[in-house]
Parts: structure tokens; sequence; C-alpha cells
């Protein structure tokens, strides 16, 4: 009985720092527990940045409960991120539409297990609109963006017009001429969007000769290689038009430039709910192999200054104009010949290659997604303030002092500090070259790796 009654202390203690911190900095929903609807390296790394992040903050490394999900072959293999956790529930097997991409399981499971909020990570469920809907009928947090911003940025043709309207360059494309108003922005109306899409392989051709060869026929829906090909002349667009069409049933369909020899160019933002946006810095993820980035290094080296100004600024613009909230990357193609940049897209999560931007701009990343979704304002957040070097800035384990004396700053006049350094990383992938250098895992004699605070490895071999 004695036992319980100092754990129950304990959670209490807890709770009460926890809404200390949330009260002093502006917030206005205490987060006490995660429920982390993801598992490998995306759950594992969440968990180890809000350990580092409570130890810091609370002085107590288990401060914000952390819930995991898993699946049988997660527990057979005993996975880390179910060691890390204090508690995880069991999910079916099998395809992640079982389980980590189920939308009905992970809010059935957040309500069981009465958690504050969900954190999606990558791939799975995380760019699925309906997650955040379920949560906020449910009265739990969603760390992301409301479905809204998510919806109306996860669709290939309407990000490009809502990069139009909040003055982002885009690539000649089959929508260029069409206008949408800024108050628009967040629900573009049908008949505007239809003005950007070709529906008939006549229009398809037009749009082409408009646009410029060599084009691609993209569907909208489509994605990993399918419902996209390159044409040439007017005779491949009649020969490959059905083919997009047959690929990917009822998608829209838009015809784009290729670009010239391009560097990938994007822009980490985090973004509260009052209306701020931070553009942490930049990264520069160009050595891809298979669509798949294999390299990622922050800074941009490639463009100069004035031009990483301009693609922070443009992303930030980007971001307002959907009313985003949480962690972003906006995505741009760099032409080195010219000089000039267009809106890729903008990944509505946090993504892999996040650590790059936590060295080099000194800033705790999921932790900052969970302050966030307690409603505190960016310019209250201690490695904020730190970052654009306004006076009582710093670690949060100063959030006392901090919360004390901070002012409001305008985040659309301050400058950032420069950058920490330079950082890199790389993604180890295995082939074989008998067999076409098709990705594989062969056979493993020994893995060797040590960790130190600034090199940090994820091998999902044991």
């Amino acid at each position: 009985e004695g036992a319980i009654m100092v754990e129950s202390d304990q959670i209490n203690g807890r709770m009460s720092s926890v809404d200390e911190f949330c009260k002093a900095l502006g917030g206005d929903s205490p987060i006490h527990s995660v429920l982390v609807a993801n598992n490998g390296m995306a759950a594992v790394k969440f968990m180890r940045s809000i350990r580092t992040w409570a130890l810091e903050t609370f002085g107590n490394e288990k401060a914000i409960l952390l819930v995991a999900m898993a699946t049988p072959e997660d527990l057979r293999i005993n996975a880390e991120h179910i060691r890390i956790a204090d508690q995880f529930l069991e999910v079916p097997g099998g395809t992640n539409n079982n389980n980590y991409a189920n939308v009905q399981l992970i809010v059935e499971i957040a309500e069981r297990t009465r958690v504050s909020a969900v954190w999606p990570g990558w791939g799975h469920a995380s760019e699925n609109p309906e997650l955040p809907d379920a949560l906020m009928e449910k009265g739990i947090i969603f760390l992301g963006p409301p479905s809204a911003a998510m919806g109306a940025l996860g669709d290939k043709i309407g990000s490009s017009l809502i990069a139009q309207a909040a003055g982002v360059p885009t690539l000649p494309w089959s929508g260029s001429h069409v206008k949408v108003p800024q108050e628009t922005c967040h629900s573009i109306p049908e008949e505007i969007y239809k003005n950007a899409c070709v529906s008939t392989t006549d229009e398809a051709v037009a749009s082409c000769q408009v646009v410029g060869y060599p084009a691609m026929i993209k569907a909208s829906w489509g994605g990993g290689g399918k419902g996209i090909r390159k044409v040439h002349n007017d005779d491949e667009v009649r020969a490959l038009f059905k083919q997009v069409q047959g690929e990917v049933p009822g998608s829209p369909i838009f015809i784009m430039k290729v670009a010239s020899q391009s560097r990938h160019l994007e822009v980490q933002l985090l973004c509260d709910k009052h209306g701020n946006v931070a553009a942490l810095h930049s990264r520069d993820c160009s050595v891809q192999r298979r669509h798949q980035k294999i390299i990622e290094e922050g800074p941009i080296t490639v463009a100069p200054p004035e031009t990483i100004k301009e693609l922070e600024q443009a992303a930030r613009r980007l971001a307002k104009c959907v009313q985003y909230q949480g962690a972003a990357t906006v995505e741009y193609l760099y032409s080195m010949e010219t000089g000039e940049y267009y809106f890729l897209e903008l990944n509505p999560r946090l993504q892999v290659e996040h650590p790059v931007t936590e060295w080099i701009a000194e800033i705790n990343l999921p932790a900052s997604q969970v302050v966030v979704g307690m409603g505190i304002p960016l310019y209250n957040i201690p490695e904020i303030r730190r970052f654009y070097g306004i006076e009582h800035g710093g670690g949060y384990h100063a959030w006392k002092e901090i919360s004390a004396v901070a002012t409001k700053f305008d985040l659309d006049k301050a400058q950032s500090v420069k950058p920490k350094g330079h950082c890199v990383a790389v993604r180890v992938t295995s082939e074989d070259p008998d067999d076409g250098f098709k990705p594989t895992s062969g056979r493993v004699e020994e893995l060797n790796f040590k960790s130190k605070p600034n090199v940090w490895a994820y091998f999902s071999v044991k």
C-alpha cells in the first residue's frame, strides 16, 4: 500500500510540474502523456528526445508518460521502442493498415490509455487527415497540423495553387495561369481546382505545348512511381496520357515542366496555433537513389545567403496561408544555372532527417512538437528565443527564470543566429550487385557502432 501511495505522489508531482510549465509559458493544454503511433526509428527517436527534454526541463526523464503500440513482430524482436516506453499495448500484426496506419485503432487506444496527445511520426497515419479530426472529436491533442491544412497541402495540385497564392514560385505547369485568392487558401473552390487539371488527351497536349517539353504527366493521387510519365513531344503525350489515367483511376491529372539539373533543398518550419512561424535553417538532400534521400546535410551551402533567406520567407508565407500548426518541411528545386527556385511540396510532419536541423539549430524538434501542442507560443519557448538571439533565451532548464521575464517578439522581423556548424546524415543501404542492385538485407556478420554526443545512429539490425 505504501508503495502505491509513493507512486501516486510521484505522479501528482510530475503532473503539477508539467501544469506549471504549461501555464508559465502561456500554454492552455498541458500534455502529461503521449501515445506514440509509430515504431522503429521514428518511435525510438521521439522517445529518446522526449526523455532528454523532460530530464532537462523537469529534472525527471519520465515527466511525460510514453505509451507504445506493439505488434507481434515488434514483440518477437523485443523492439527498442517497446523497451523504452512506460507502457505498451499489443496491436494486430501484418501490414500497417492493421496497426500503425489504422486511424480507428489509434483513436481507440488513445481513449483507452487516456493519453493527452498522439504523436504520428512519419509514414503510417502521419499524413491521413482523418486522424487529427477523429482525435479532436475525443478531445485528444494531435501533435501535427489540423486536417484542413494537411488535406490542402497533401494534394499536389492544391499545394501548387496555394504556393502561387502565397507568392512562392512554382515550375511552369497546367495551373500556372490559375489565380487563387489568398482568403480561399485552405479550401480551394472546385472550379478553380479544375482549371489547373487536364482531363483529356487533347487538353494534355495543349498544356504541354504551353508548359514546354520535356514535361511530366502526373496523377495527383499517384506516388511511388505510379501515375507519372515523362514526355518529350505531342506523340508521346497521346501514347502515355491514358496510361497515367489507368494507373490511378479517378485521380485528377496535371502537367508540370521537368526541371533542368536541380538541387533538392528544404526548409524546416515550426508553427504555433497563434499564427507564429519559425524557419529553423535549411537542408540539402540532393543525393538520392530511387527517389529515396541517401545523404542529407545542413545548412545549404550551394545557394547564396540571400536566396536561402528567400526560401525561408517563402516557406513561412505558405504555412501562414493555410494556418499551419506543428512541424513541417517545405521542399524546393533549385537551379544551379539560373539561381531560381521552385516549390516542390510541403511535408506536413516531422521528417527522418530532422536531426540535421536539431544539431545546427540547437533545437529539440520532438520536444518542440509537444510544447507547441500545449498551446505555448513560439516566442515563449526558451530554445526558440535562443535561436533568434533574443534576450532571456536558452535551454529548457531555465524555463522558470525565462518565463518570468520573457516578452513577446515579432518572428517576421527577427533574425536567426548562424547555424552551429555543418551536419551530415547518411542512410546506409545494402544492395545486391548480382541482381540489378536490388535492395537486400543480405547477411550481416557483425555490427559494431558506438554513438557519441555528436554522432547518432539507428540500426534496424540487432
